[in-house]
């Protein structure tokens, strides 16, 4: 768990870096001392605009300090997420929007996808070339039963069968995350 110091940084580096590109403007840059933020962790960062999803991106891995993914990953969210490619953030939203982290944990394989908890765990779905996740909050706030989150991550992310998951050629990985946010 990170400190509540720690969780601002983060959440005052996607803010600054978002608000700089809704307003064509270089990212900040930033000095961060903190030794919790120098660690090695992937994560994501979502934006909502009045709880509407605005950009989701993130990475599992890292080689770079959390709070470098952080940045990066704001980024990414607010320009690069190909289902706002022609809607990207603009600055009469930045009032309204709503910034999450989800700091991941390491991705472990599961030999039962069933075993999920639902709400704790997240999923990466991977079978040849495709792949899709969800971050373990999609499940509170669609109020999918462990099947369901399956299938559609399967389905509706992956590009596959939405049974995809039963299949022993299908990988499924489960991962946790803490879960920052803007008050």
């Amino acid at each position: 768990m990170l400190s509540e110091e720690a969780q601002q940084e983060l959440l005052k580096i996607a803010r600054k870096t978002v608000e700089a590109l809704a307003n064509e403007e270089e990212p900040p840059q930033f000095q961060v001392d903190t030794p919790e933020l120098q660690h090695q962790q992937g994560a994501f960062v979502t934006l909502k605009t009045n709880g509407r999803l605005r950009g989701c991106i993130g990475q599992f891995t890292a080689d770079k300090p959390l709070w470098q993914v952080v940045q990066q990953m704001a980024e990414a969210a607010a320009t690069q997420d190909p289902r706002f490619a022609g809607n990207r953030i603009r600055p009469s939203e930045l009032d309204l929007l709503h910034v999450e982290i989800s700091v991941l944990s390491q991705m472990e394989e599961m030999d039962n996808p069933l075993d999920i908890e639902l709400g704790t765990h997240g999923i990466y779905v991977k079978k040849g070339f495709r792949t899709g996740c969800f971050l373990p909050q999609v499940a509170t706030e669609t109020g999918w039963d462990k099947e369901q989150f399956l299938a559609k991550c399967c389905a509706g992310k992956a590009g596959l069968a939405a049974d995809a998951w039963k299949d022993p050629d299908t990988q499924v990985y489960s991962f946790t995350a803490e879960v920052i946010e803007e008050a």
